[in-house]
């Protein structure tokens, strides 16, 4: 169904279920968000312009380094709209238009998920070109509208730092402290500055995250901008409120410039936006929308356990002498793939500067690869590889079969980093050889699993075949992800893992195609935990495989301590299984049957949240809860430090009513004490007199309460 609205409507109300938008349209003013209803409260809220479009020769005022404030976005003015319902897709395009550049801002809501998709298009309508510097995909006020300078008080900004084994560093900000008073009404001029955050390569997630988070007593906002490559997030103040705009890449961030010839078309980058009561709330409405939104295949509900050979096991030097007694280890714990790590194509003893053919080496797999593969068949589990297939090493034989221009390359010459050279997925031959290579293991070994892997960054772009090296990289970034999408129609039940150095590239780009997942490369069991207990806030709890990779000289509590780590997320194990004492080895067991069992259910229908707070990197407790659609609800506490052995939690959803808590795991170690205040609604815990110790805990309401 399709209805065109002319020029007549001055106020639209767009959305279904629990969040909706109020869009102002007529008038002579740009179309903008005027009101968000969310909670069963309608918000009005600062009005800004929605399409903000900064050109070469259109550029701010005031002048700045925003997103917003940009001459063009000021003089678009609504020309009609369109509204589109199709299987349970509905979509609003706003269409503007100024002299010679039209705009369409474009939100969609999938499958009634109570958040909104937003991209914005633009036409060269005239007849010389355009220079785009940038384009945001989403701009609009999130503050009352009316409260002028005092817009941002009561308001807080939570925001992911990132870093090689140190992602999802959850930090809150309070927004009067990082932008204090500037009594800019008395200048009569909007600020000139923001909190940005930016990424301006293809590790999208490697400094900030892609998602953030604004709360105040009673409204959230939560956002994800959907790209696999450079992006903007900008919170800032004007002088009738705050404002918050998304974009995908920026010349003065990353590079980008492109230049819209008469009759051409650019599209911005997707991003997500959702409004709510807390954070709690709006963070569980960007879950609910990541499930719709997402690739649907049966992995999503199955949720095998997965055993990788790498974290702090083989590291990288697989033999079948060393996989043989792991594959046997890893069946009788009841793990369903088994993936072979890096290492399974090298003869030489290195193989960093030498992947991209990806042929099975000889000197480690004496009888062939084959071998191997079939004992990961024979045992029962699905056999997987660990692949990088976007780069291609400096010694590879493939660096000089492939043409020059199948590469990411500045002024003729290729870009190296890390002693890899860049595929370009834009060329025909570098997308004929990575389909080469996923096509013949897949039907040469029957590979159901791949670790896609990704541990270089090649900086802003390429400048070949592009205005610019930022429009290169996007339109490679673009590339990538149609090769995705037409590898998995080829191979719709190959479950793939995104792997990037740990979770470099953990945007929902790349998630919204594959199956799960890691959340870090973190070697130390006991810094892991405030990785895994903060994934959910850039993605689904199903999707964030959590390293559980005990050893045999771990006590029985610190093996238990590791395998909490997995049991909320995708159970992912490694470690040297074959050689645990029984005890340890049974405490895998149990956790690898609990989670098959009870808990994997849970995780893949369950909404996230910290009963003890954001997750600090140093602290004594860490928590994290999954909340299904009943009464019932799961929460994982590790104790980090035995001189802090008791903590108190809040939960007020149980406040008033008699409370059973029953340890799901581990049921043979020393159970914690456990004290209910329900008059309070607060948990008070004491853990196990051990230097760490963790516990998975089932909270329910006592029968006939």
């Amino acid at each position: 169904m399709s209805l065109h609205v002319g020029p007549q409507v001055d106020e639209l109300v767009w959305g279904v279920g629990p969040v909706q938008l109020v869009i102002r349209l007529g008038g002579d003013l740009p179309p903008a968000v005027s009101a968000v209803r969310a909670g069963g409260i309608e918000h009005h809220l600062y009005a800004t312009p929605a399409v903000e479009i900064l050109t070469v020769d259109g550029g701010h005022t005031p002048a700045s380094a925003r997103l917003n404030h940009t001459e063009v976005g000021a003089n678009l003015r609504y020309v009609a709209h369109d509204l589109l319902e199709n299987e349970g897709t509905h979509r609003l395009s706003v269409h503007v238009a100024s002299s010679d550049l039209e705009a369409t801002w474009h939100l969609e809501q999938v499958g009634g998920a109570p958040a909104f998709r937003s991209w914005v298009s633009v036409h060269n309508a005239g007849s010389t070109p355009i220079g785009l510097r940038s384009v945001a995909s989403w701009v609009a006020g999130f503050t009352r509208e009316g409260v002028g300078g005092g817009a941002l008080a009561g308001w807080d900004l939570v925001d992911g730092a990132s870093d090689w084994l140190g992602e999802s560093r959850w930090n809150r900000i309070e927004l009067r402290s990082a932008l204090p008073r500037l009594r800019e009404e008395l200048t009569g001029h909007n600020p000139r500055g923001a909190l940005i955050r930016t990424s301006t390569g293809t590790w999208s997630t490697g400094r900030v995250s892609p998602q953030g988070f604004l709360e105040s007593d009673d409204l959230a906002w939560g956002w994800q901008v959907e790209h696999n490559g450079a992006w903007r997030s900008e919170v800032g103040e004007d002088t009738r409120g705050g404002y918050l705009a998304l974009s995908g890449p920026t010349d003065d961030d990353s590079s980008w410039f492109v230049e819209l010839a008469p009759g051409d078309d650019f599209e911005t980058v997707p991003v997500a936006v959702s409004a709510g009561t807390g954070l709690d709330d709006v963070v569980a409405n960007l879950t609910r929308y990541r499930r719709i939104a997402r690739r649907q295949s049966a992995d999503n509900i199955a949720l095998p356990v997965v055993f990788n050979d790498y974290m702090n096991t083989l590291n990288g030097d697989p033999t079948t002498d060393r996989l043989l007694p792991l594959i046997a280890a890893a069946a009788e714990v009841g793990a369903e793939i088994f993936c072979i790590d890096a290492g399974w194509y090298d003869d030489s003893g290195y193989w960093w500067d030498s992947v991209g053919a990806w042929l099975p080496s000889t000197t480690r797999f004496p009888r062939g690869l084959g071998e191997v593969i079939t004992a990961i068949r024979d045992a029962g589990m699905v056999p997987g590889l660990w692949l990088e297939p976007e780069v291609v090493g400096v010694r590879s034989p493939m660096a000089d079969i492939l043409p020059n221009d199948a590469f990411l390359q500045r002024r003729g010459v290729r870009l190296v980093e890390h002693a890899r050279y860049h595929l370009d997925l834009r060329h025909p031959a570098a997308i004929a050889h990575l389909d080469g290579v996923v096509d013949r293991l897949v039907d040469e070994f029957g590979i159901g699993f791949f670790k896609f892997d990704y541990n270089v960054d090649p900086g802003p772009g390429t400048d070949l075949d592009a205005d610019s090296v930022g429009d290169g990289l996007l339109q490679h970034n673009r590339a990538h992800l149609a090769w995705l999408d037409r590898l998995l129609e080829r191979h719709p039940d190959l479950v793939i893992e995104n792997c990037s150095s740990g979770a470099m590239r953990s945007d929902f780009a790349m998630l919204s195609r594959l199956a799960m997942q890691s959340t870090s490369d973190q070697q130390d069991y006991r810094l892991f935990p405030p990785i895994a207990a903060s994934a959910p806030f850039g993605m689904l709890p199903e999707q964030a495989a959590n390293w559980a990779y005990p050893q045999p000289e771990m006590t029985d509590e610190e093996v238990a301590f590791c395998m909490v780590t997995g049991l909320l997320g995708r159970l992912y194990l490694s470690g040297y299984l074959n050689n645990m004492r029984s005890t340890s080895r049974a405490l895998v067991e149990e956790a690898v049957a609990v989670y098959a069992t009870e808990l994997r259910e849970v995780v893949r229908s369950s909404v996230p949240s910290w009963p003890l707070g954001l997750p600090q990197w140093d602290a004594a407790w860490i928590a994290l809860a999954l909340r299904g659609t009943g009464e019932v609800e799961y929460v994982s506490l590790w104790n980090r430090d035995a001189s802090e052995p008791e903590t108190r939690i809040s939960l007020p959803q149980f406040r008033g009513r008699d409370l059973r808590v029953s340890t799901v795991y581990p049921s043979a170690l020393a159970p914690w004490d456990i004290t209910w205040d329900q008059n309070a609604g607060v948990l008070t815990v004491r853990a196990a007199s051990a230097p760490v110790s963790a516990r998975t805990f089932r909270l329910e309401p006592a029968p006939g309460v």
